[in-house]
This record gives structure tokens, sequence and C-alpha cells, in this order.
């Protein structure tokens, strides 16, 4: 069985070093065995681990999460409804952060439109920035400005 050091199996995942020691420490990758060196050295295992790691946090899965999709895939008493479920909830959460940043956008659209309205005008007379004007009267009202 082939074993790798810490900066190779950084190379082949594309992971800091740095990182996998965080995944170690969060408990997510095993302890590693120790060469008579006392570096770290890993198998096949932990680079399915850590390429495991990272698709899942690509998909937006916390390390909370990640952990317990791996306690899922290495217990076979668990069922894919486990899964199914927390992906249910992270799309969940996506959807409603797709949301939020939609009317955030269109908050911001309004005011970046109203800024460039008063840079227009603002050459024949002086007057004072809307956004700020609107800001300083409380007239933002949750995440999406109200122009």
């Amino acid at each position: 069985m082939e074993t790798l050091q810490i900066g190779q199996v950084a190379r082949r995942t594309g992971v800091s070093i740095d990182a996998i020691r965080f995944y170690e420490k969060a408990g997510l990758l095993p302890a590693p065995a120790r060469s008579s060196g006392r570096y770290r050295l890993y198998d096949a295992r932990a680079l399915e681990d850590v390429a495991f790691i990272q698709k899942a946090q690509r998909l937006g899965f916390s390390l909370e999460e990640i952990r317990q999709l791996f306690a899922i895939q290495r217990n076979p008493d668990e069922v894919c409804e486990n899964v199914r479920d927390l992906v249910a909830q992270k799309l969940a959460t996506v959807r409603k952060k797709i949301e939020e940043l939609r009317s955030l956008e269109v908050g911001l659209s309004a005011a970046l439109s109203r800024c460039q309205r008063t840079l227009g005008r603002a050459r024949r007379h002086r007057e004072t920035c809307p956004v700020l004007r609107d800001m300083a009267a409380r007239v933002i009202k949750g995440h999406a400005y109200e122009g």
C-alpha cells in the first residue's frame, strides 16, 4: 500500500497543507500514521476523503454537515434518505440566500440609478447624495434599499 506525505497529498488534491491539517484537527480526517521521522503518512483513503471534502464544500456543505455525510457513508446501516434530507436542507438554505441576494440586487440597482440621476444634475447645482440622505433618514428596510 502506497503512503504519501502531506505535501504529496496537497499536490495531488490541490488542497493546501494547512487545510489538510485543519481537516485532521476538525476530525474529518483520521490521524495519519507517522514515519520514523514523525512525518505524516497518508493512504489512498485519505486522498479520497480530501476529494470528498472538497466536493462537499463546493456544494456548500459546512464541516459539520460533511462530518454527518462521512458518518452516513461509513455506516452501512445508514440509508440514503439521511443524505437526501441533508441535501434538501442545504437546497432550502441556498434558495433562501438567493432570494435575499435578489432583493439586495434590486435595492442596490435602485440606489445606483438614483446616484446616476443625481450626478447628472450635480453639474448644475450641488445636491446631497440621495442614498446617504435616505440611509440617514432610515429609509433602508431589511436588506433591500427602498429608494
